[in-house]
């Protein structure tokens, strides 16, 4: 009986520490590349909305580092000193943002990094970029039957990139008549670096079938310097289904003929979730939780519902 008493008393004891540890939802910061990029702005929609059904007042800051590493750490910094409950962020860079995801840790914030992984962080939400690479080069592997001279457009070595990249490859090499001119040119995930690489790339190579991008913008770029320079006998497939893209894809004349999707406004609400939890001393299964993505071609564009679709 004296046994049960205690293991009563214990039962009792947890479960009081742990109301006594969870938190109210009061504050949100959030840090992300640029608020000019619409893939950060429905990252931020989404953390918004899931925040305001737990708590219609709760105050949200959304700001962008614009690429700014030091603006980053300036951003965290202001938000543990305005005592936020949770931060959520894409970091400028993924190791050397650790000692201030260590900072809020130890001031009793959750961090939650979304869309490409952050050293230190409580956990993890992104794309299943393995997959995107995968899904969009077995398009250009079935659309050139099996054989072809292809290039890879690669891009800053960030976790996300890396992993489209090891998609990609994994299925090129799965077929032999498949020939990878280039894997390792980094066009800065930009319509600019795009344009420049692509350039490069064609002045080097007089045959290319089929190009992967790593984004959407990457792949527009290289879209244009293709179509510059006569070379329209290639096709084009990317990573993101941002908005630009959809244009592309109902654009005939473009050749970017495909994208694997990546959807922010859920990834930020499933992020934002985990976050609350984390408030709640509920720890995420898994440290970093994959969405799948879905590849978008001109046959099935006009059902796709992208980043700014109603929600």
């Amino acid at each position: 009986m004296k046994s049960r008493s205690i293991l009563l008393a214990a039962a009792a004891a947890v479960a009081f520490t742990g109301v006594a540890s969870a938190k109210d939802l009061n504050k949100i910061g959030i840090s992300l590349g640029s608020m000019g990029n619409p893939f950060f702005v429905a990252l931020a929609n989404g953390a918004t909305n899931k925040a305001k059904e737990v708590n219609p007042n709760v105050e949200v800051t959304a700001l962008g580092y614009d690429y700014d590493m030091n603006k980053q750490f300036t951003q965290i910094d202001n938000f543990i000193a305005a005592g936020v409950d949770l931060i959520l962020l894409n970091p400028a860079d993924p190791k050397a943002v650790a000692p201030a995801i260590a900072r809020a840790q130890a001031a009793g914030i959750p961090v939650v990094a979304v869309d490409t992984a952050a050293e230190g962080a409580d956990a993890t939400v992104t794309t299943d970029n393995v997959q995107a690479g995968e899904i969009a080069c077995q398009f250009i592997v079935d659309k050139l039957g099996g054989k072809g001279d292809v290039v890879i457009v690669n891009g800053p070595q960030v976790s996300s990139v890396i992993d489209r990249v090891v998609g990609c490859k994994k299925v090129f090499g799965a077929n032999s008549g498949i020939n990878v001119l280039s894997d390792d040119q980094d066009a800065k995930g930009s319509r600019d670096g795009g344009l420049n690489v692509m350039q490069s790339l064609l002045t080097r190579f007089e045959k290319i079938d089929a190009v992967f991008a790593i984004n959407d913008p990457t792949g527009i770029g290289a879209s244009l310097a293709s179509k510059q320079a006569n070379r329209t006998n290639l096709f084009i497939t990317a990573v993101d289904g941002a908005p630009d893209i959809e244009a592309e894809l109902k654009d005939s004349s473009s050749l970017v003929l495909a994208s694997s999707s990546q959807d922010p406004y859920a990834m930020a609400q499933l992020a934002t979730q985990i976050g609350i939890d984390l408030l709640n001393g509920k720890k995420p299964e898994q440290q970093v939780t994959l969405m799948p993505s879905k590849l978008v071609t001109r046959d099935n564009i006009a059902d796709y519902k992208g980043w700014t679709a109603a929600r």
